[in-house]
C-alpha cells in the first residue's frame, strides 16, 4: 500500500514541475494577460448580444481593464529561457513593442472614459471595444508567436 501512495505522490509531483511560476515575469505576464482577456471577453460579450449588458458592470471591466492593460509590461525586463508564446523580436524591437504597449493603454483609457458616460452608448462603447482588441492584435501580430 505504502509504495502506491509514493508512486501516486511521485507522480502528481512530477506533473506539478512542467507549470509555470505564478510569481515568475512570466506567470505574472500571462495572469496579467488573461485578466485582460476575460474582461474584453465579458465586455464584448455584452455588446454582442452573448451576455446581458448591464451599464455598471461594463463600466467596472472597463475600469479594471484599464488598470490591468498597465501590468505585463514590466515583466518584460529581460529574454526568458523559458518557453513563451513571445516573439525573439520583442528584445530586438523594445521600443516597438512598449510603443505597441503605450498604444494599447490609450485605448483602454478611452474605454474607461467612455463607459462612465450616463446612459451609456452601446454604439460608441462597441467603436471602443473594437479599439482595443485592435491595439491587441497588432502586438500580437507582431511579437506573438501563433
Amino acid at each position: 500500500m505504502l509504495k502506491y501512495f509514493v508512486a501516486a505522490a511521485a507522480l502528481l509531483v512530477l506533473a506539478g514541475c512542467g507549470g509555470v511560476d505564478p510569481n515568475s515575469p512570466e506567470g505574472k505576464r500571462k495572469a496579467a494577460f488573461k485578466q485582460m482577456l476575460n474582461l474584453s471577453e465579458d465586455m464584448g460579450g455584452m455588446l454582442r448580444g452573448r451576455l446581458k449588458f448591464d451599464e455598471q458592470q461594463f463600466a467596472e471591466k472597463a475600469a479594471l481593464l484599464d488598470d490591468v492593460s498597465r501590468q505585463p509590461w514590466q515583466y518584460f525586463e529581460t529574454a526568458s529561457d523559458s518557453k513563451t508564446a513571445a516573439k525573439d523580436d520583442i528584445w530586438q524591437q523594445k521600443e516597438r513593442f512598449l510603443q505597441l504597449a503605450r498604444e494599447l493603454e490609450n485605448t483602454t483609457v478611452v474605454l474607461r472614459e467612455s463607459a462612465k458616460q450616463q446612459p451609456a452608448n452601446t454604439d460608441t462603447l462597441g467603436v471602443r471595444i473594437d479599439q482595443v482588441e485592435k491595439a491587441c492584435e497588432s502586438c500580437h501580430q507582431a511579437f506573438r508567436i501563433y
